[in-house]
């Protein structure tokens, strides 16, 4: 069982950053993050792996977003930068507990963090 507590999110400009943060209550493989907007489908946005680091990001936030992990607080950190109004959406964090290939793949994550919105205006 991994309980997940995010913090951070709130109103922007566009090209302005926010920090979001995860933490983590108990062990896990990997942590994901994923958005979703208004009538849309929640998207993959970038994880990162416990045991070393590892980071993987869909196309449209490489450069711009980075996920980072505090190890001591078993916090996990998604900075944005240069942010867009269609960076818009309630940003989840994500678990899985088991090893897997697939840091893209929601049903691989079985513990959700309660979500923060993130609004960018123009």
């Amino acid at each position: 069982q991994v309980q997940l507590v995010q913090s951070g999110g709130g109103l922007v400009q566009a090209g302005g950053s926010l920090k979001l943060s995860c933490e983590a209550f108990g062990l896990f493989f990997r942590v994901g993050w994923f958005r979703q907007a208004p009538g849309k489908e929640r998207e993959f946005v970038g994880a990162i792996r416990r045991s070393d680091g590892t980071t993987f990001y869909v196309d449209s936030v490489k450069g711009r977003f980075t996920i980072s992990r505090d190890g001591a607080k078993n916090t996990v950190y998604l900075q944005t930068n240069s942010l867009k109004p269609e960076d818009t959406a309630v940003y989840y964090c994500a678990a899985s507990t088991l090893y897997n290939d697939s840091p893209a793949r929601r049903s691989e994550y079985p513990y959700w963090g309660q979500g923060t919105q993130v609004t960018v205006s123009s």
